[in-house]
């Protein structure tokens, strides 16, 4: 995020990572099982979520991806869709994405999930993804899917990189959106426990919940 603690300009631009901190986020994808990110994130930006820099990473060994989507909109000509014939993809959606939708992103090769009417159930995707021995998650939403997972208590590490930017915006995305706490006494608490200076002006902050 920026100084300001934007993670995207009001027109959605997320381009703030350096080559250094790409490499980092990278080698961190290849220690987890699965990398996590919602919809928003799939159709602001169209990742492809493997594991390209830091070191050779066999295209088996790539992390699961999961895509939290409530109405099935993830496009079929995504970088994710077009690839989860090769690497292991799992869509969460909930009974708002009709039968139809969900036939056409299964016939991509991806794995889809109900769970849920008008909105995830990311403790059941979770309990599932488990089973399946996905075990360990990086997630890499924004803001929304954030405050979701902080809200429920399921995140054990928080990992951010300061740039050394500030782009303002009152539209601007957070780190961490949602409808937050009304009192300062009830926000989440956090345990620094390791500071790292990266060339170019950047510091990665690694905190424990």
């Amino acid at each position: 995020m920026t100084v300001d603690g934007k993670i995207a300009t009001h027109q959605g631009d997320s381009a703030i990572s350096s080559k250094e901190d790409l490499i980092r986020v990278h080698k961190l994808r290849a220690s987890v099982d699965g990398i996590l990110v919602g919809i928003s994130t799939v159709l602001a930006d169209n990742p492809r979520l493997t594991v390209r820099l830091g070191g050779k990473q066999a295209k088996d060994e790539h992390p699961t991806r999961i895509i939290i989507d409530s109405a099935g909109r993830t496009p079929l000509d995504s970088q994710i869709l077009r690839t989860a014939s090769k690497v292991k993809t799992i869509v969460a959606v909930t009974k708002l994405a009709n039968i139809d939708t969900r036939r056409k992103i299964k016939k991509t090769g991806a794995i889809v999930i109900v769970a849920g009417t008008r909105t995830v159930n990311l403790k059941r995707v979770f309990l599932i993804v488990r089973k399946m021995g996905i075990r360990k998650i990086l997630v890499e939403g924004g803001g929304e899917i954030n405050w979701s997972l902080f809200s429920l208590g399921v995140v054990s590490e928080l990992i951010v990189t300061i740039a050394p930017k500030i782009v303002g915006g009152r539209q601007a995305t957070t780190l961490v959106e949602g409808d937050g706490y009304s009192r300062m006494a009830r926000g989440i608490k956090l345990r620094l426990k390791r500071v790292l200076m990266q060339n170019g002006g950047e510091l990665v902050l690694h905190y424990k919940l």
